[in-house]
């Protein structure tokens, strides 16, 4: 028979390990290779795309007439800071009468920005330096930063 201690030792442990499980926070949204696909080059329009894949999480920034998709994935292991797993931008380029020039997709990987699909018409693909500035900024923040006051 056990007795209290022995219950309360394995209730311990069991707390014990169950903080130690990796916890995982999604955070954004960037549409699939499938949802792309019903996004038309040089056909669809700013309006026609927010219809199909949703309100964008930016717009407007950097060179040029985009809208951006972001999302990451981060993994917090315990008591250690958390840590990002993935990053993946879709950046959807318009022209000056509003309709889709380009659509790239974006992920960072090893700390350098990987293009993983584009497809441009002609003359696109000039929002990379502003994706790498987008990118190096999300690791950068700490919630000891914000909340430590002056």
């Amino acid at each position: 028979m056990l007795n209290k201690n022995k219950i309360a030792m394995l209730c311990l442990l069991l707390c014990i390990l169950g903080a130690c499980t990796t916890v995982y926070r999604n955070h954004g949204y960037a549409p699939s290779d499938e949802t792309l696909t019903k996004i038309l080059i040089g056909i669809d329009t700013r309006s026609s795309v927010i219809e199909t894949l949703g309100t964008p999480n930016t717009s407007g920034l950097g060179e040029g007439n985009s809208v951006y998709f972001i999302s990451s994935r981060w993994g917090h292991y315990g008591i250690t800071t958390p840590k990002p797993i993935s990053r993946e931008i879709v950046a959807i380029k318009f022209d000056a009468s509003d309709v889709v020039e380009n659509v790239s997709r974006y992920q960072l990987a090893n700390g350098k920005v990987v293009v993983l699909s584009r497809r441009v018409t002609a003359g696109g693909a000039t929002e990379v330096s502003f994706i790498r500035q987008l990118m190096g900024n999300f690791g950068r923040l700490d919630a000891r930063d914000i909340l430590s006051s002056p």
